[in-house]
């Protein structure tokens, strides 16, 4: 029985320590968004669309300066092209919004009291919950102008529902816990719903913003 309450104890002061080594965080700001297509005659027009991402994520070590942090993002993505020449005079935007699950590998550079530079990289898949299109003035029939809601789904659907790619992202983070950072999402999966292999439709997207850690 001495035995046995050793062990448990043991165990219960590795869980303990195991769980008071999970941090958590968040983080917000800017995303600048484009797509990998781009059909020849548009892609000198083409600019990045502007939205904003929030990320809430945890923590865990997994060797000296190294961690874990998968987490839960809301992500807001899209393509923008705007028209100003050879008789084209006015943009076409589309936005989309999704959640998206990172789980990124993250390593720590010390740099002394103040805190530590980190870079890190990993998977994602995301799911888009609601896109919309606009398009205005004379864009040559290539959509037609005003805005429609995207849709995800069914056999009339714009856009495939399933994102996923790579995130790459560096920073420096206090020892109080702020942080700033850095970051590009590079779309892997095909989002068109077309079968052209000339019409593939790839998310790629920089970001940067600040954020906390407890």
């Amino acid at each position: 029985m001495k035995k046995e309450i050793t062990t448990f104890l043991v165990l219960c002061s590795l869980s303990t320590a195991a769980i008071a080594q999970i941090n958590y965080g968040v983080k917000g700001g800017v995303n600048l968004g484009k797509s990998s297509y781009s059909e020849a005659n548009f892609k000198d027009y083409q600019t990045n669309n502007v939205s904003f991402y929030i990320t809430g994520y945890s923590e865990f070590s997994i060797a000296k300066n190294t961690a874990m942090q998968p987490g839960i993002s809301l992500q807001g993505k899209g393509d923008k092209y705007k028209f100003d020449k050879n008789n084209l005079d006015g943009s076409v935007t589309w936005s989309t919004m999704s959640i998206e699950i990172p789980v990124n590998a993250v390593y720590y550079i010390p740099t002394g009291a103040s805190g530590s530079f980190f870079l890190g990289a990993g998977p994602y898949i995301g799911f888009n919950i609601s896109g919309k299109q606009k398009a205005t003035g004379n864009i040559d029939n290539w959509v037609s102008n005003g805005s429609k809601n995207l849709k995800f789904t069914g056999s009339e659907k714009d856009m495939n529902l399933i994102d996923a790619g790579l995130n790459f992202m560096g920073g420096y983070k206090l020892n109080n816990g702020l942080l700033v950072n850095v970051g590009y999402g590079l779309g892997l999966s095909n989002l068109s719903p077309s079968n052209d292999s000339e019409r593939k439709l790839s998310n790629r997207t920089f970001s940067f913003g600040i954020g906390y850690q407890l």
